[in-house]
């Protein structure tokens, strides 16, 4: 598995260039609650039942976000290097999730525990903007999907995945692509034969 390629310090300066400029003290302030995690391939991140506490940051890797519905798995999230995931009604209600988080590859991870980036926002002006950016983002990619499968063709969903997310349309599983744009496989293949031949 990949060893950890960057520091804390590299994940905060990453967070300030994405989110909210930063001062010196906001960026020590902001690694010192960052915890790094690596999943190796298959490994449950969360599972059903846990308490959400933490948000995540992927420094690299792929993961996926499910939940069981009439024994069948549905995909509500496929997150790649650079984003950021939480199980957000959890987190907030602090109550078990029905949500599971899986890596789909070697993935190395920062959580910011809910708890601390709150006790750290209350001094820091611009770490505050960066959490509530981070909950702003989360709101507007659900909304996001939700409006895809709601309104758009499975050609439109495609081509808007393959906007959107290209790294994950290339290396995500195509029948978790198929699930999380609500096709089946065989629909995802021929959307995505009719897209190559548009080319």
């Amino acid at each position: 598995m990949k060893e950890l390629v960057n520091t804390t310090r590299d994940i905060a300066r990453e967070l300030a260039r994405k989110y909210s400029t930063m001062t010196h003290d906001e960026l020590d302030e902001l690694e010192s609650i960052l915890v790094p995690m690596k999943f190796a391939k298959g490994q449950k991140i969360l599972n059903e039942g846990d308490v959400c506490e933490n948000i995540y940051y992927i420094d690299h890797g792929l993961i996926r976000q499910f939940y069981f519905k009439n024994g069948k798995e549905v995909t509500e999230h496929l997150g790649e290097d650079g984003t950021i995931f939480m199980c957000i009604e959890s987190l907030f209600k602090e109550e078990p999730t029905r949500l599971q988080v899986e890596a789909l590859e070697p993935t190395v991870i920062y959580a910011m525990p809910k708890r601390d980036l709150e006790l750290v926002a209350l001094h820091n002006v611009n770490i505050q903007m960066m959490y509530r950016k981070i909950l702003e983002e989360s709101l507007i990619i659900s909304q996001v999907h939700a409006d895809l499968v709601r309104f758009e063709s499975a050609q439109s969903r495609y081509k808007r995945m393959c906007k959107l997310n290209p790294q994950v349309v290339l290396r995500a599983p195509l029948v978790y692509i198929a699930n999380y744009l609500q096709m089946t496989p065989e629909t995802l293949s021929r959307v995505r034969s009719a897209t190559l031949m548009e080319k």
